[in-house]
């Protein structure tokens, strides 16, 4: 399996020290989006270089991706919907993530590897090995500095989902626990930080802020 160890540096290095690559993890509802958002301000104001993304849909590719894969009426089978987060992961690290770290931009995103691990490997049962095996080119060299995962149980997550829910979304509750414990376990195996993210949103903020100013801290020594 692909792991996550403290990588290479990416890009050249500035006044900002070198620039960071992070990424936030968890169930649909545990929020990412939220937090993304609260570390791409934090870095900005420090004076930093930042750029948010998400997987599915950063690029235009993706973007027709990530609607097959959530919104199409018609079925998806499970290796047709691991090689098709596949293959928008590939365009997302080509296209975003390489280019603006190589650019001496910090990345802050909204989902990465992991996701196709806990979702397809454990939700769809695929196993999170082969599934690692079908991302390994389309991630390459390119790993996280961070990645936190945010923690939420079933009923806290699925309250916070508005609208209609899309296709992974609409799963059974089986389905999102087995994906919750892929995160779980995961974030044991490698040892990345576990954050609450039941807890009232300034609070999550803190802890995740905490995580990033000991990152940045580092890489500008």
């Amino acid at each position: 399996m692909l792991a996550y160890p403290r990588v290479m540096p990416h890009g050249p290095e500035g006044a900002q020290g070198r620039c960071l690559f992070i990424v936030l993890e968890g169930v649909d509802g545990s929020g990412k989006s939220t937090q993304v958002a609260a570390v791409a301000r934090w870095l900005a104001e420090r004076g930093r270089d930042v750029l948010t993304t998400r997987e599915p849909g950063a690029t235009e590719l993706g973007t027709a991706i990530r609607n097959i894969v959530l919104h199409s009426a018609r079925p998806v089978t499970p290796w047709a919907e691991v090689l098709l987060y596949a293959a928008d992961r590939a365009q997302h690290v080509a296209e975003v993530v390489r280019p603006a770290l190589e650019g001496g931009r910090d990345v802050v995103s909204d989902r990465f590897l992991w996701s196709s691990l806990a979702y397809q490997g454990a939700g769809r049962k695929l196993g999170s090995v082969e599934v690692a095996a079908a991302n390994r080119e389309a991630v390459a060299d390119v790993k996280p500095d961070l990645l936190v995962v945010l923690d939420v149980p079933y009923e806290v997550a699925h309250a916070r989902l508005e609208g209609d829910p899309d296709r992974i979304e609409a799963e059974p509750r089986e389905f999102h626990e087995r994906v919750r414990a892929a995160f779980l376990d995961l974030a044991r195996r490698f040892g990345a930080p576990v954050v609450d993210g039941a807890r009232p949103e300034d609070v999550v903020t803190k802890d995740v802020i905490a995580l990033v100013d000991d990152l940045a801290k580092g890489s500008a020594g």
